[in-house]
């Protein structure tokens, strides 16, 4: 199966989790930061609320990456709601949508909101979005919640796709449970560390083995190539 996403000339980067401070993400992150443009790569905090989370990450880019990040003060819906907030990502060569919980994210970036705008305006015109752990999960058609059994509206990003991260396949059932939902009719399972990368004109670009899913019942499908352990 080949995931899809909405039109645009940009990038989307699904990375399935991982601590950065272990280089749990480092190949992921080195996959988006050969494609990166001039200019800083903002980072949004809304899964989280953490405003130690984007310190962290801007000292760990500069690091590895050589760099610059700055920090989206989005924090809360009212924050998306600001235009001066929507310039900002306008200003950034790429965003990154930091991990914590869906619902959270999803409650900042609501329809009709400046900075939901603002990224998908990014898109369009050939910049990255970058997201990670929950932050991936709000982009598809609908998402687990922090409420025990719902499920919460997404993004939308990628049509008919829901996506579960940290993903282990002894434990498929959620990503299966999350394929019964009207509307939904295919998802990726992406595993720590490995990510996804969706580009203009249907590319897809893997890094590390993801699974992909087609109906709630069949079986997973492996798409890349695990990923090989550094020699100890």
């Amino acid at each position: 199966m080949t995931p899809q996403r909405f039109p645009g000339n940009g990038w989307i980067v699904l990375v399935g989790g991982g601590e950065f401070s272990f280089e749990e993400t480092l190949d992921a992150d080195a996959a988006w930061v050969e494609k990166l443009p001039p200019g800083p790569v903002g980072f949004l905090p809304a899964a989280s609320g953490s405003m130690d989370y984007g310190e962290h990450f801007a000292n760990y880019f500069h690091e590895v990456f050589g760099r610059e990040v700055v920090t989206l003060p989005i924090y809360r819906g009212r924050d998306a709601r600001r235009g001066k907030n929507a310039e900002r990502i306008a200003e950034c060569s790429a965003v990154y949508l930091g991990g914590g919980v869906t619902d959270h994210l999803l409650e900042a970036l609501a329809p009709g909101t400046p900075v939901l705008a603002a990224l998908e305006a990014k898109l369009a015109a050939g910049g990255i979005v970058v997201a990670i752990a929950a932050a991936v999960s709000a982009l598809g058609q609908v998402a687990r919640s922090i409420r025990i059994g719902e499920t919460v509206p997404g993004v939308g990003w990628l049509p008919g796709g829901v996506l579960e991260t940290n993903f282990v396949t002894e434990h498929d059932r959620r990503l299966r449970k999350l394929l019964t939902t009207p509307g939904v009719d295919w998802g990726l399972g992406i595993p720590t560390g490995d990510a996804v990368l969706l580009g203009p004109d249907g590319v897809v670009e893997y890094v590390g083995e993801v699974y992909g899913l087609a109906s709630p019942d069949g079986p997973l499908e492996p798409l890349g190539e695990p990923l090989e352990d550094e020699p100890l």
